[in-house]
């Protein structure tokens, strides 16, 4: 079909319906109207091949922007359709809508044991029907379903059970709907979850569990996470302290089953906890070693080709081996593009590219639209493509090293700016000296990531040392900078609506200044006051506010009484436990409570 699309906007402009049809066709719940959205789909479809196939006849050129919002229209439904289809929980052959004595499940994950319970993620594949069927027809019939849910087993400690990724085992049906939050303030596990397609948990021990012989899943995913777990227990061999073992295999591998609340207490409160999840940073330390180790390739074209598919077998290997973090995704697709675009002598747009691999990995995994780690990644790099060279510009500095540091503070900023509104929404604070941690930690956390990495090859055991005092260097640092006075704005609590204002009037602002326009900069001011108007009310209402919440923490009663800025706490909870720390403060720091009286219940 002619089209005067440009080629650096058409992923972009395929994108942004795409994302409006899955952002809004999830809260549709009823499984028959897929069939409407699939009608609609192909009627548009069939439109649209009509007039491709005869643009001329039908003069269809003098209609470009008609046919152009048809388009979008059918990306629309069809982001519809994708989101309907990926929602297990619709199926009518999904095991919470069967009736079953047991269950056939496969482990997804990779399993997680603490004190004594193993927690996973396990995928059902069959359901074993009840008793009378199975005296009716003298055999246990089998049925296939299919679902997702979340399992704890209570382990036996004479005699582990030994689950990995693939495992297969079969259960009993005794599951339950996964609760959601009791206020508005606790984090909501049913809904995040759900956007995993995860709405069921089972609470079993070790006895009711029967393990199969046989293994599943695949094997590529299981080998990666099998080496990860060889190189975690390396880590454990040649680093003595808990903590430094517990970062590096953060840093390097993605594995942070063993991270403490502490650490990441430390890195959210300075503005650094992007360190702590595998992501572009790391993807670009890798690709630089390995592109300057390989130089002496570039001799010859073929011998170009060669580097680059080894390069990015590499990074894709090293993807896999972080269990495919979206942040990781998002930059080894980025990287690939560009990387094939360069080495066929092509320009890349960095906003088409952005936008592809958005569009890929949407294609692939739609609910991943919900994932912080893949909305707080896109907005970064977002704003350091387009505001970090406008930062830069902004100043002419003459001495080399002084410009290196300029340019590294206006790809800071630019990538804080862009994210904030974001991760004030979810995280509720602002870290004050974010800048001054992320340049601290620049050099260290560059040097533990290829020590981690290096330390991996035997024969390089002795940089364990040297490796290990980085670590604690590192960590004191920023442990120095969190304990200075005003290090977090913490307890900032914004609903949907101040999140969409405060979004919209930083973007009208940030456009603006750019572009010196002042009709956007007034109405940046408007949507800002708006913004206030919001949180000011809402601090009215909290002013006034007479409330009692009542609930259980733990099989026992726990009472809030809040009159006004002030609460009284009848719990039998202490202020450092974790439940208290989770369930009971962001209530007080959503209705903003200043004094607090706790008066401990009996145990």
């Amino acid at each position: 079909m002619s089209s005067s699309t440009k080629p650096t906007q058409i992923f972009l402009r395929i994108l942004l319906p795409y994302t409006l049809g899955l952002l809004i066709f999830y809260h549709f719940k009823h499984s028959g109207f897929l069939y409407v959205l699939l009608a609609v789909n192909l009627f548009l479809l069939l439109c649209l091949l009509l007039i491709n196939k005869y643009y001329k006849v039908l003069k269809a050129y003098q209609y470009k922007d008609r046919i152009g919002l048809a388009v979008q229209i059918f990306l629309f439904f069809f982001g519809g359709v994708f989101c309907y289809h990926h929602q297990m929980i619709l199926r009518q052959d999904h095991f919470s809508k069967l009736a079953a004595s047991y269950l056939k499940v496969q482990v997804i994950d990779d399993p997680q044991l603490k004190a004594g319970l193993l927690k996973c993620r396990v995928e059902v594949l069959a359901v074993y029907q009840p008793k009378q069927a199975l005296k009716a027809k003298k055999h246990f019939p089998i049925k296939k379903a299919s679902g997702m849910m979340t399992l704890s087993i209570r382990l036996n400690p004479t005699s582990p059970l030994g689950l990995k990724y693939g495992s297969m085992m079969i259960i009993p049906a005794q599951f339950k709907s996964i609760t959601a939050a009791f206020h508005p303030a606790i984090f909501d596990h049913k809904s995040w979850l759900a956007t995993q397609n995860i709405h069921h948990q089972s609470f079993l021990r070790q006895h009711q569990v029967f393990k199969l012989r046989t293994t599943s899943g695949n094997r590529v995913f299981a080998f990666a996470i099998n080496l990860r777990a060889q190189q975690v227990n390396r880590y454990h061999k040649l680093l003595q302290d808990k903590s430094s073992v517990a970062l590096v295999s953060t840093l390097v591998l993605g594995y942070r089953m063993n991270l403490s609340k502490e650490t990441m207490d430390i890195y959210s409160k300075t503005g650094t906890i992007h360190a702590l999840s595998v992501s572009g940073m790391h993807v670009g330390l890798i690709y630089l070693i390995l592109n300057r180790s390989l130089t002496f390739l570039n001799r010859k074209r073929s011998w170009k080709t060669i580097k680059l598919l080894f390069i990015i077998g590499l990074l894709w290997f090293y993807t896999l081996l972080t269990g495919c973090a979206p942040s990781v995704l998002r930059a080894v697709i980025m990287l690939t593009v560009l990387l094939i675009g360069q080495t066929n002598s092509r320009t890349a747009n960095s906003y088409n590219i952005l936008s592809f691999t958005a569009f890929v990995m949407l294609l692939y995994e739609p609910f991943l639209i919900w994932d912080i780690g893949f909305q707080l990644s896109f907005l970064a790099v977002l704003g350091i493509i387009y505001l970090q060279a406008k930062l830069e510009a902004c100043c002419s500095i003459k001495n080399p090293w002084i410009q290196k540091l300029w340019s590294l503070i206006s790809i800071s900023v630019a990538a804080q700016l862009f994210s904030t509104p974001l991760s004030i929404y979810y995280f509720h604070q602002f870290p004050v000296y974010f800048l001054l941690s992320n340049l601290f930690i620049l050099l260290p956390i560059t040097l533990i990531m290829y020590l981690g990495i290096l330390i991996l090859i035997p024969g390089l055991d002795f940089l364990a040392p040297i490796l290990n005092w980085l670590i604690l260097f590192n960590h004191s640092g920023l442990e120095y900078l969190a304990a200075l006075p005003y290090s977090s704005l913490t307890g900032i609590w914004i609903n949907k609506t101040s999140l969409i204002l405060g979004a919209i009037s930083l973007t009208l602002f940030v456009l603006a200044i750019v572009k010196h326009h002042v009709k956007l900069l007034m109405a940046a001011f408007a949507l800002f006051l708006s913004f206030q108007v919001s949180l000011s009310r809402k601090a009215i209402n909290s002013y006034h506010q007479r409330l009692l919440i009542q609930f259980s923490l733990q099989k026992r009663q726990s009472i809030i009484s809040i009159f006004s800025h002030q609460a009284i706490i009848y719990t039998h909870l202490k202020t450092r436990d974790p439940a208290f720390q989770y369930f009971i403060q962001p209530i007080l720091d959503d209705h903003q409570i200043w004094s607090v009286k706790i008066k401990q219940l009996p145990p």
